[in-house]
């Protein structure tokens, strides 16, 4: 949907959305963080893009972008997704609806994204079957009965049957009387479980992240604010190169240095 690098991709462990989720940020910011938040997966947020939809012009919208970086919004990165067939690393802009700082994006990187706890909550089979009587009143099933059929239609998930299928399956060509709905469902998840599935093949992912400012690639710990040490300024970032090496804004210097003190060529000849 996008050019490479601009389209939308969401951070994982987002909250429902409020009012105030922006509220932290300055009024064009705010506003155009939840034009984001809103857009689907994948979608082209590229500063060009945004410009034929937004009122702001796209130096403005760039400012934009690298102040949500900065508030821990937005990231810059590339992910490399492999699968039986293939290995293919692509770029991504990363969007998350919580502020995020350093630590978690290196986290998210590395996929190991804390989960946060969840209540318990009935399973995903015990609501299908506590919600049958909805699509069939003669299905309605008591709380006792769901908790004894829940097994049968975990397996149904299991095999890779969809919800859908399953209500279809239990509800479709009913007899006149359905004496015993329990029985009658339970005789239905037997006789008509289907066979087993192949599960596709698990992606494995694996992310770095870009400076948003230089786009050279790096470890999560150097991009403060998403942004690299050099572009920053840092003067505490280890020299490039082997020991004793000039440093790259010193090279011209040094050159200058080491022509000064050449013999020209005609006296070299006399000697």
């Amino acid at each position: 949907m996008a050019n490479p690098g601009y389209g939308k991709r969401s951070a994982p462990g987002q909250r429902p959305r409020t009012g105030a989720d922006f509220a932290h940020l300055l009024p064009r910011d705010a506003a155009v963080a939840t034009y984001l938040d809103g857009l689907c997966e994948g979608a082209d947020i590229s500063v060009k893009t945004l410009a034929k939809v937004l009122p702001y012009g796209q130096c403005a919208l760039r400012t934009t972008l690298n102040r949500l970086q900065e508030a821990g919004h937005l990231r810059r990165g590339r992910e490399c997704v492999a699968t039986e067939e293939m290995l293919l690393w692509v770029t991504r802009t990363f969007f998350s609806r919580i502020a995020r700082d350093d630590a978690w994006w290196a986290a998210y990187t590395r996929d190991d994204v804390p989960q946060t706890p969840q209540r318990p909550t009935r399973s995903r089979s015990f609501i299908l079957l506590a919600a049958l009587g909805k699509a069939s009143p003669a299905l309605q099933l008591s709380a006792r009965d769901c908790a004894r059929l829940e097994p049968q239609v975990s397996e149904w998930f299991e095999r890779g049957a969809a919800e859908a299928e399953i209500v279809s399956a239990l509800t479709q060509g009913l007899p006149v009387q359905v004496y015993s709905p329990a029985a009658f469902v339970g005789r239905r998840l037997l006789d008509k479980l289907p066979p087993a599935r192949i599960a596709p093949v698990r992606e494995v992912v694996l992310r770095t992240l870009e400076c948003g400012e230089c786009r050279a690639p790096g470890s999560p710990e150097a991009m403060r604010g998403g942004v690299c040490g050099a572009c920053r300024g840092a003067s505490g970032d280890a020299p490039r190169g082997p020991a004793g090496a000039v440093p790259v804004q010193g090279v011209r210097a040094r050159m200058s240095a080491v022509r000064a003190g050449l013999v020209p060529r005609a006296d070299r000849t006399r000697g």
